[in-house]
């Protein structure tokens, strides 16, 4: 039977077995994302299998990356529907078409800035040792692509930055230090640019979403307290959709970042990306009933 969560306009239809996955394949989904035709592509850390794309209906239709990437961690597409993955543990960003023919990379494979880190650490409290900024990159976290082309990274597992690179991928600036005062970070996992122009950074270990201009000076930090906010997404209201990661919570948050309505609880802790279609059904990276790790549940819009 399927469950009902959140509330009034924001109630949805929670399905776990969407995806049609092939027999004896698995996914364990890092993120998902959507392309302007609805075709949802789920992130996997699976050799085998680390892009899978199905249709809206949870159709398989096809898979590509074998053996390409050492850490799945996120994935972003952007205006020209070119698929952007964060390889965390070989420091690299990487485009790719939708067929997964690869069109740029950021980042020197294995590279690890001087955060005080020591580079064999890849434990995921990395975060808890950076000592002072280090530049691209250092296990970096979250991606964004404006429509222009501009790169903006969340670099956080063993960093505390945000970068931003022109279409070309030269490096524009950086911003951040560790801490928990206006405009430093512990652990910045995502961001995302809003249609104002403001860059809103889950600042994870925080607790809490943090707003940028694109020069990286800080604005405001959101008031509603976001108990380990993973990545979110934007639709075109300007509606906000975040997985609390350390709390298995989902929220979803208005402009100014007042809560709408939130679901969730413990037994969907690290849920870690998401991404909406053009319906507003709801596509998260999260744990799932009879699911070893995680997979991509979705929320069927009814309010």
């Amino acid at each position: 039977m399927a469950k009902t969560v959140g509330s009034g306009k924001y109630t949805y239809e929670m399905i776990e077995d969407w995806a049609q996955l092939p027999p004896g394949w698995e996914m364990p989904a890092a993120a998902v994302a959507l392309d302007s035709r609805d075709r949802v592509f789920c992130f996997n850390r699976s050799p085998e299998h680390p892009v899978l794309v199905f249709d809206r209906e949870g159709g398989y239709l096809y898979s590509w990356g074998a053996g390409m990437f050492a850490f799945p961690h996120a994935v972003f597409i952007d205006a020209h529907d070119d698929v952007w993955l964060v390889d965390r543990n070989a420091g690299q960003i990487l485009k790719f078409t939708p067929q997964g023919q690869l069109l740029m990379t950021l980042g020197e494979k294995g590279f690890r800035s001087d955060t005080g880190v020591d580079p064999g650490d890849f434990g995921s409290d990395g975060y808890k040792r950076v000592k002072q900024p280090g530049g691209p990159f250092n296990l970096p976290a979250g991606i964004h692509v404006t429509p222009s082309g501009e790169i903006f990274i969340a670099d956080g597992y063993a960093n505390c930055q945000v970068h931003h690179f022109a279409p070309d991928g030269t490096l524009i600036g950086s911003w951040g230090t560790p801490g928990n005062g206006p405009g430093q970070f512990n652990l910045p996992h995502g961001v995302w640019i809003d249609r104002k122009g403001r860059v809103l950074v889950s600042d994870r270990e925080n607790d809490r979403v943090q707003i940028f201009t694109q020069e990286g000076q800080w604005v405001e930090t959101w008031p509603a307290k976001l108990v380990g906010a993973a990545l979110c997404y934007i639709d075109e209201d300007d509606t906000v959709y975040i997985p609390e990661h350390n709390s298995g919570v989902f929220s979803i948050l208005d402009a100014e970042g007042e809560v709408l309505a939130r679901w969730g609880s413990p037994a969907y802790r690290t849920c870690h990306g998401v991404w909406l279609d053009s319906r507003k059904d709801i596509y998260v990276a999260q744990p799932a009933e009879g699911v070893k790790g995680r997979t991509v549940v979705k929320y069927i819009r009814k309010g």
